[in-house]
């Protein structure tokens, strides 16, 4: 480019699947109704067609002269999708890890505002009372309870009230509203985005909260008040609660000690000031009990984001935030980018989860990311968990995060009783050990319900012929392929490759086909069979593939309609199921000696995890845990002396290695579909980047990935390690650039992770 500069204004544009960062084009045909602003979306012409992209600033001159600009085709929005601070912390975002502009900003609205759409108006299906049922007398609906209280809540709001928000407050009451519809006491209407709904509809702020009417208009019928705070709860609320501007801190909380009910008393704050509230959580599986729990609580509207949402369903629930109408927002990763002009208050559940880091295309830790937004919004973030990351940890020793502990467990709840079961050279019956067996039985005949954990879905890993030896294995990765009997199929979990199950073996033609090892589909038959009778639920992602199907397990499964609860991780995280008082861990020794220096903190986290499910209630609980190691010194460790006491132990380990957290990693991947060129890519990037690093820089590899082969291509992969981040920041600023121009063949891609989570 020209660094000759001009006086001719230019609109500085990111432009979707553009290599370099920002793009100056001159504004569009002067006399439209719309001026230009920073976090418009334009079409504009680039290369030989045209492209969506955003606007991220107007300046007054381009480095470029005049002749050599484009001008902006159309504009496609009226008024900003995002604020300039939502593009300042987006754009940091953008910076710290190292992605262009426009794939962080694109990634940071709804899926159909990525392509030329129009905004969804944002007017929402509603019911409003009519002349006759504001005028009825309440006692003519007394034998109709549901109807008095629909009608009751619509009257409160004579703009009426949206779908969702009827559906929060008074649960499903489709039937009521259908019956007062034919009475004519209340009619469909469409709500706009200034109608009613709640404290308030334009965007308010802590100077000018929502006047107190407003609020109390607001209330639920019967809302739930909540339980007594113990001490330690009491005391969390009223330190987080005394924050007066950014502030981040620690809820280090064991499993069911009340730390959800910390959170609620500290959104009920943070409403009552005016401020909104962005609650994230790490997997979808915990909206549905969070939302509901939320809806019980808190009487104002919520918007709840993820992705199994629909595109419309989303976008108008992120109108909702960034309009301000939305008071409380639930969502996972994603909604951290949300806009939401009045924020007041972040928190963080399971802040340990590695779901909350991105794996793929913008790669961004959610947590790390709330923490920068709340410096930005001047607000205090709480980041809770039972097994909180060494990271989180160590920022909390180091003064930067407040640590708040609550050690025991909330009510008459106890620590459940956690034993390791010696499994060596037993005989186990689909992976049961006798000891959990004869346990099941016990809890099951006094009434109980048992929870059984295997982080493997389907029927067997591996589908291998008696005669010559053959194993079922990817065609296009370095795996074996599962055997999943319900779909009488074979499935890789990492490409997707399905195959139909063979009925002979393709090597030596044996119909001697055997499955080896267990996945949650064959314990699941074998406790059909020694457990007939007793109802059972199997709870993992091929069992809650339906929409809805997961939010109906655990409901049945709160109610107490399943003695039996088999699942994976999706089972591990935050659901309270009361009744549980046994839990049985089938295989815990995958992470005592995983190649990953994060494999034991993973473990750790997720035994405790896993174990906290029992005992939740008033009845002791009971984990069993079963392994071939009972001796390894970590997994005694935790066991006798808690999470706290590993987590110090291997923290030391990490000091001693200068191991994040003590430095601070970017991982370099690449893959072919061509043996050897990923690796002489990031061989051409070693001899780029060794004169541009500081002494202190380390470079390891590169060397094939974990996994060399997946989904068909080659992998390798260069791992950069620094002991201070800005060391390895200003490095990537100079290194990245360079590689993009660097002569790598067209076949090979590669892509940078700061932060990794996993070195695979």
């Amino acid at each position: 480019m020209s660094t000759a500069q001009t006086t001719t204004a230019c609109i500085r544009v990111a432009v979707t699947s553009a290599p370099a960062d920002l793009f100056d084009y001159l504004p569009p045909v002067p006399g439209g109704p719309v001026v230009p602003c920073a976090g418009m979306r334009v079409l504009v012409p680039f290369g030989r067609g045209r492209r969506v992209g955003m606007i991220t600033s107007v300046a007054a001159t381009s480095a470029l002269p005049p002749d050599r600009l484009k001008r902006i085709d159309a504009l496609l929005d009226r008024t900003p999708l995002l604020t300039d601070g939502d593009l300042r912390f987006v754009l940091w975002a953008a910076r710290y890890y190292q992605c262009s502009p426009a794939e962080a900003l694109f990634s940071a609205i709804p899926a159909r505002l990525r392509r030329p759409e129009p905004v969804l108006d944002p007017a929402a299906p509603g019911w409003r009372a009519t002349a006759a049922g504001a005028t009825l007398a309440m006692a003519d609906l007394q034998r109709a309870p549901r109807q008095r209280d629909a009608l009751g809540l619509l009257r409160s709001q004579p703009a009426g009230l949206e779908d969702g928000m009827l559906r929060q407050r008074l649960g499903d009451c489709s039937a009521a509203l259908r019956a007062l519809a034919s009475k004519g006491l209340v009619a469909r209407c469409r709500i706009a985005a200034d109608a009613g709904n709640g404290p308030s509809a334009s965007a308010p702020n802590a100077e000018h909260p929502p006047p107190k009417s407003a609020q109390a208009s607001d209330q639920a019928p019967n809302q739930d008040t909540g339980p007594e705070l113990n001490t330690e709860q009491q005391q969390a609320v009223d330190i987080i609660a005394q924050q007066s501007g950014f502030g981040c801190f620690l809820l280090d909380g064991v499993t069911g000690s009340g730390k959800t009910e910390v959170y609620l008393r500290l959104i009920e704050g943070a409403l009552a000031q005016g401020r909104q509230v962005l609650v994230l959580v790490p997997e979808i599986g915990l909206t549905p009990q969070l939302r509901e729990r939320f809806a019980r609580r808190i009487a104002a509207p919520m918007a709840v984001l993820h992705s199994a949402l629909g595109e419309r369903e989303r976008e108008l629930a992120w109108q909702q935030a960034a309009s301000g109408r939305a008071r409380l927002v639930l969502g996972t990763r994603s909604a951290i980018f949300t806009p939401m002009p009045a924020l007041g208050l972040l928190i963080v559940d399971e802040e340990h989860d590695a779901s909350l880091k991105q794996q793929d295309g913008f790669r961004y830790s959610a947590r790390d990311l709330a923490v920068r937004r709340g410096q930005l919004a001047d607000s205090p973030v709480v980041l809770g968990s039972a097994t909180p990351s060494l990271e989180t940890l160590f920022n909390a020793r180091e003064g930067r995060y407040r640590r708040l502990a609550l050690t025991r467990r909330a009510g008459q709840a106890a620590d459940p009783d956690i034993q390791l079961v010696d499994i060596r050279g037993q005989y186990l019956e689909t992976g049961l050990s006798h000891a959990l067996l004869t346990h099941m039985d016990q809890q099951i005949e006094a009434g109980n319900q048992v929870l059984l954990f295997l982080n493997r879905r389907g029927f067997s890993p591996v589908l291998t012929c008696h005669d010559c030896g053959w194993v079922s294995e990817c065609n296009h990765c370095d795996a074996r392929m599962t055997l999943h009997r319900g779909r009488d199929q074979l499935l890789c979990h990492h490409c997707g490759l399905t195959q139909p199950r063979p009925l002979r073996c393709p090597c030596c033609e044996s119909p001697d086909l055997r499955p080896l090892g267990q996945g949650t589909e064959r314990v699941e038959d074998t406790l059909r069979k020694r457990f007939a009778g007793v109802p059972l639920a199997r709870i993992d992602r091929d069992s809650t593939r339906r929409k809805g199907e997961l939010e109906r397990l655990l409901a049945a499964a709160q109610r107490g309609d399943y003695r039996i609860l088999l699942g994976t991780q999706m089972l591990a995280k935050g659901h309270h199921l009361p009744a549980i008082t046994l839990v049985g861990i089938m295989d815990i020794d995958f992470g005592l000696y995983g190649t990953d220096f994060r494999a034991a903190e993973r473990m750790a986290q997720l035994l405790i995890q896993v174990a906290g499910r029992a005992g939740r209630a008033d009845r002791p609980g009971t984990v069993l845990v079963q392994t071939r190691h009972p001796q390894h010194p970590m997994l005694e460790r935790l066991l006798r002396q808690g999470y706290g006491s590993f987590a110090e132990a291997a923290l030391a380990e990490r000091a001693a290695a200068a191991l994040p957290p003590f430095s601070h990693q970017a991982l370099l991947r690449a893959d072919s579909p061509k043996a050897q060129a990923a690796l002489e890519f990031l061989r051409q990037v070693l001899v780029t980047a060794r004169p541009l690093a500081p002494p202190s820089v380390e470079f390891w590899g590169p060397a094939p990935a974990q996994m060399e082969r997946r989904a068909g291509r080659v992998r390798a992969q260069l791992l950069l390690q620094a002991p201070r981040r800005s060391q390895l920041q200003g490095l990537l600023a100079t290194l990245l650039p360079r590689l993009r121009a660097l002569p790598a063949p067209r076949h090979v891609r590669w892509s940078i992770d700061v932060d990794p989570r996993d070195l695979y």
